[in-house]
């Protein structure tokens, strides 16, 4: 089966008073129907940039999508003109963003903001229009949905603001919903009603789903598939369990061991990843992660690794020394 989405050696980079960052550096990833891909990764490793990459939404300049494909049921998006791509967001693809009360507009009532985007996309009556923002509120999960269509953003909880960004998301029902870090600014038990509320939607309407974060523990509960980034490059990529379980890539085993586990034996500290995120202000010549790696070797200062296939089921990892980890598995 073909991919829904195929995103293909994908550059973003940005010109900077120091120089040109490289925020994204030929990233691979694919998407199909009816999946949920968890891209994972530290503050700056290019998560979010990959997918406003993707949605036509880095600000040029500084931003520079340098070379890549993005192809969405066959066709590139990046060779769209903006009337074209203005179609497809929201429409054919939506994203919910961290902080809604960036997203929403503070001065306009909670119905109207969600009506836009139907009477844009659908071409619905405002009347029509108003009378499916109160199905979708109810749909999320908002009490009273007919009354608070009439509220504003400010008259709303956190958890319920994101409830309402979910909602205006599928709003056009969207193939595909892209979520960046969407529960970070919420306390755990709002986290669990909102990943919760995603996982029911995606498995009642069928759409798939891009789930950007730096929680592992939230990715453990929702995805299907794992990329983890680092440096703007995808370094491992496998499903879920084999990710957690049997890591083929010292990032996502630093990244591991930072966390605290519930369902092992062993007591003590966190351990953290020594030295300090790569920055490239030049397209790597190397591993970008051999600084901070304790399998390093003078190969891995010489040359970039590919994602190569290793020995658990379809993790591919870009690290020469993968075996080593499988020889040694303490996670």
């Amino acid at each position: 089966m073909n991919p829904l989405l195929s995103v293909n050696n994908l550059t973003t980079s940005f010109n900077l008073d120091d120089g040109d960052l490289y925020a994204v550096n030929g990233i691979d990833i694919t998407l199909h129907q009816g999946e949920i891909l968890a891209i994972v990764g530290e503050s700056g490793s290019g998560k979010s940039v990959s997918l406003l990459s993707v949605m036509g939404l880095i600000p040029m300049p500084p931003g520079r999508i340098e070379e890549g494909e993005v192809l969405f049921e066959g066709k590139d998006l990046l060779k769209m003109s903006y009337r074209e791509m203005c179609r497809i967001r929201g429409n054919e693809i939506a994203m919910i963003f961290q902080d809604p009360m960036t997203s929403l507009n503070p001065v306009m009532r909670i119905g109207d903001q969600i009506g836009e985007a139907l009477m844009l996309h659908l071409n619905m009556t405002k009347t029509r229009a108003r009378k499916r923002a109160v199905e979708l509120l109810e749909l999320v999960g908002i009490p009273d949905a007919d009354r608070r269509t009439r509220d504003y953003p400010h008259q709303f909880s956190g958890g319920m603001r994101q409830r309402v960004m979910i909602a205006m998301a599928l709003s056009c029902e969207p193939k595909i919903i892209i979520a960046d870090e969407p529960t970070t600014a919420l306390d755990v038990t709002i986290q669990t009603q909102i990943i919760n509320l995603v996982k029911r939607l995606q498995s009642e309407l069928g759409m798939s789903v891009v789930w950007i974060s730096h929680d592992l523990g939230i990715v453990a509960s929702i995805a299907d598939r794992v990329a983890v980034m680092y440096a703007g490059k995808i370094v491992e990529k496998g499903t879920v369990d084999d990710i957690f379980y049997h890591p083929r890539h010292p990032y996502t085993l630093g990244l591991l061991k930072s966390i605290p586990r519930l369902d092992s034996d062993e007591s003590g500290q966190l351990e953290e990843i020594p030295g300090h995120a790569h920055v490239c202000f030049d397209q790597p010549s190397h591993c970008s992660f051999a600084n901070r790696c304790e399998f390093k070797t003078e190969r891995c200062f010489q040359e970039i690794p590919i994602l190569y296939e290793t020995d658990i089921g379809r993790t591919r990892s870009a690290c020469f020394h993968w075996s080593r980890l499988s020889e040694n598995e303490n996670v």
